[in-house]
């Protein structure tokens, strides 16, 4: 019988702690840890990447979609600093991961070959927990404190197992003679609701506001229908953070959209004419847009009492989970038979949706890339995932892509990493290989990273029993990454390079579909949707398209308090203009 080693050991605590796969780049330092796992016949599976940078977006991007904990393996040195990325990809938005981290300590004196002091490279991505395993008798217990800090804290860990430790024998022991007991994994987390007081305060705040918004973050993911009829209760309008965009039906009527600078104009004007604010489980880090100082009271859901009244004040903190603590102040609201705010809302909604259209239909040269999203909207599949990259595309997803009831979305809400959005795309798929997938990329983040993980798509696809994962490529050419309403520069040396991209799908075995003409984008997503395998959709569109971003509400009175005018008589203008007929 062969000798039950440390690596082994690890490979018994993934499957424990339910992790279906570990994400990495192979490496001797981690060498017996991926070995013990090829030997487990792909239960937990080890999947590599092309690079660690977009391992760790993998392991998050898992955690993203599935609601578990993403893993990560990588070696010392520069492998380690690859992680980074997806790591504080995962810390910001709030998602548990656990790196494991393999160091070969063989050197002269000691020492390793690539070394980098790993304690203070993760010391601030991975704060909450960072260890060494020492003996092979720790390395469990130490395991389940990482996955255990992980889920309860929400964000990554990171073990390091010198490679030496990997290869070492378990000895025979009972777990207590060995001073440390292995923990029992998955336990969920508590039930957490605010303290009865709380309620009550928020139900009369709420109930006595005569214009309510109520802003919509992840955090309010399970709770759409609370949500749905607190807002129909109070007559309230809705507007989502990028991170919120799926909680909720996009065709309600009183939904204005995602606000900020990617946002729409509706959720501009909810917030500037609101005078009573309701935040359920966002961080959104768009403050420009939020109400005027001193205009809204609020009441704010969260879970995490650490980012109650970080973006806005807030007169009532409710900490607790979303769904539960709605469920609690519903028992507390009676309806309000005036609907006449609500009435606006639906207006401004309206208008917006004109706009929209007016936008989708303007010509282009050659491609308009609003019109692109519009066109997937009419076919979007009612299941599956959409993972979304930064720059320019993450602007057309927010406003014209809308989204099924039960279709997941993510994107690298809060750090804004460029490239995100393959990985996401191929955890998605591997957590689900039953369901279709849709990556939106740029052509940036495409030869950032997205050519070389069409890589690991045409490793993976066969095995997948809906083949579907369409990468939509906005081929713009533009250096700058956002495009946005410049002309197109006619230096070549500032224009990127105009990669084959649907081509370079074909020379791997997948499907390609190239698009230059506006009259043949439904067409082109009908042939991406409907092909035998992974697809590259490459819409060739005009760089020179206006972003658009919208005003703020009230954003000249803002002015007014930088300059510090009274507070009063700021308030008085924002009465004022709040009171006005074309307020929105």
């Amino acid at each position: 019988m062969a000798e039950r080693r440390v690596a082994d050991l690890v490979v018994e605590r993934l499957l424990a702690w339910r992790v279906p796969r570990a994400f990495g780049y192979p490496g001797e330092a981690i060498a017996p840890l991926i070995e013990a796992l090829d030997r487990t016949g792909g239960e937990p599976a080890f999947i590599p990447a092309r690079h660690e940078e977009t391992a760790s977006f993998m392991a998050t991007g898992h955690a993203k979609f599935t609601g578990g904990i993403g893993v990560c393996l990588a070696t010392q040195g520069p492998s380690a600093v690859q992680l980074l990325n997806g790591l504080y990809d995962a810390k910001l938005d709030s998602k548990p991961v656990v790196a494991i981290v393999g160091e070969d300590i063989s050197g002269p004196l000691g020492g390793a070959h690539q070394e980098i002091g790993l304690s203070r490279l993760f010391g601030d991505v991975c704060n909450q927990f960072v260890r060494y395993g020492r003996s092979p008798e720790d390395v469990g217990a130490l395991l389940d404190q990482a996955f255990r800090t992980a889920a309860a804290t929400r964000s990554p860990t990171c073990v390091v197992l010198p490679r030496q430790l990997q290869e070492a024998v378990v000895p025979d022991l009972q777990t207590y003679a060995a001073g440390v007991i292995t923990a029992t994994p998955g336990e969920p987390l508590a039930r957490v609701l605010p303290h009865e007081v709380d309620l009550d305060a928020a139900a009369q705040l709420l109930g006595g506001g005569q214009r309510v918004a109520i802003l919509v973050g992840q955090g309010g993911r399970d709770a759409a229908p609370e949500i749905i009829e607190i807002a129909d209760r109070l007559g309230a309008g809705v507007a989502t953070s990028l991170l919120g965009k799926p909680v909720l039906d996009e065709r309600l009527p009183f939904h204005t959209g995602v606000l900020g600078e990617v946002g729409t104009p509706a959720a501009a004007e909810l917030m500037g004419g609101c005078d009573t604010l309701l935040m359920v489980g966002t961080n959104d880090p768009w403050t420009d847009y939020f109400p005027m100082p001193e205009q809204a009271r609020t009441v704010q859901i969260d879970i995490d009492g650490r980012r109650i009244g970080t973006r806005y004040p807030a007169d009532v903190p409710l900490v607790g989970d979303a769904a539960e603590t709605l469920r609690a102040l519903l028992t507390r609201l009676r309806g309000r038979p005036e609907q006449q705010w609500r009435a606006t809302v639906e207006s401004s909604v309206d208008r917006w949706r004109e706009v929209a259209a007016e936008r989708v239909a303007a010509p282009a040269d050659p491609v308009n890339p609003q019109l692109v999203l519009q066109e997937l909207s009419a076919r979007m599949p009612g299941s599956g995932a959409v993972a979304v990259d930064v720059g320019s595309v993450l602007y057309w997803y927010a406003r014209h892509l809308t989204l099924p009831p039960g279709v997941k979305a993510h994107l690298c809400g809060t750090l804004g990493s460029m490239g995100c959005a393959l990985p996401y795309a191929v955890a998605a798929k591997l957590a689900a290989p039953d369901q279709p997938v849709i990556a939106l990329v740029g052509d940036g983040a495409m030869q950032l990273n997205g050519l070389a993980e069409l890589i690991t798509v045409s490793h993976h696809w066969q095995q997948w029993r809906d083949p579907r994962l369409v990468v939509l490529v906005l081929n713009n050419r533009d250096q700058n990454g956002m495009g946005g309403g410049r002309e197109p520069s006619t230096d070549p040396t500032r224009r990127r390079p105009d990669v084959p991209y649907a081509g370079w799908a074909r020379l791997l075995g997948l499907h390609g579909v190239r698009v230059d003409r506006p009259e043949l984008v439904g067409a082109a997503w009908d042939e991406a949707l409907a092909a035998d395998r992974p697809c590259v959709l490459e819409a060739v569109v005009d760089p020179a398209v206006s972003l658009a971003p919208p005003e703020p509400a009230f954003a000249d009175l803002r002015g007014l308090y930088a300059e510090g005018a009274p507070a009063r008589k700021v308030r008085e203008q924002v009465t004022l203009t709040a009171n006005a007929d074309d307020l929105v």
